[in-house]
């Protein structure tokens, strides 16, 4: 059975500066090359702690260059139409599209719409969700439930789960995807290096 994470539960990550994932997707490209994966992160402008902790965790663990809108001073201070050109563009210059899919964001019309924006650009290959859900809450006050059987998810297997097959799923950060025929996992970093 799947865990959904919970809040704060990569709080050991978040001594990292919001401000460096500011920079432009394109410094992380040279000749056409990325030097760096590059992820665009939705996030519910309420969820900054978590979203630190997010950030740390996949700079520092899977070395990939984070993109957060909410910290980008190009953006317009009001949100406009400008506001949507903007992130449409950089979604398209990203590798990879993640979700922090709190409750709230899954409320929020506008981490929908780039959802939306992110599933037509980047299909499942390239888009996953982060679900997150209140601290002490059962998983069944998850909010997104209904995404996680849509989308393709992040996941932790603590080594106790098996394959079909009977062997075991080593323990770490997995992508899950459900197919019509089943349910895939692709481990976290194989994914960031599928570009």
């Amino acid at each position: 059975m799947i865990k959904i994470f919970e809040h704060g539960a990569f709080s050991t990550y978040s001594q990292v500066r919001l401000d460096e994932s500011r920079s432009s997707v394109l410094e992380h490209s040279q000749y056409g090359v990325r030097s760096k994966t590059t992820v665009f992160i939705s996030h519910k402008h309420d969820d900054l702690e978590d979203l630190k902790g997010i950030l740390g965790f996949l700079q520092q663990r899977y070395g990939v260059k984070v993109y957060i809108d909410s910290q980008d001073p190009s953006m317009p201070p009001t949100t406009s139409a400008e506001t949507a050109l903007n992130i449409k563009e950089r979604i398209k210059q990203c590798n990879k599209f993640i979700l922090l899919a709190t409750n709230g964001a899954i409320e929020s019309k506008w981490c929908n719409w780039e959802l939306g924006y992110g599933d037509a650009q980047k299909f499942k290959k390239n888009i996953a969700l982060f679900p997150m859900k209140p601290k002490g809450a059962y998983d069944s006050a998850y909010k997104g439930s209904e995404y996680m059987s849509i989308y393709p998810y992040i996941a932790y297997f603590d080594g106790t789960e098996k394959y079909k097959s009977g062997r075991p799923i080593e323990r770490g950060y997995y992508v899950r995807t459900h197919e019509k025929d089943g349910n895939y996992i692709t481990p976290l970093v194989d994914w960031f290096n599928d570009v």
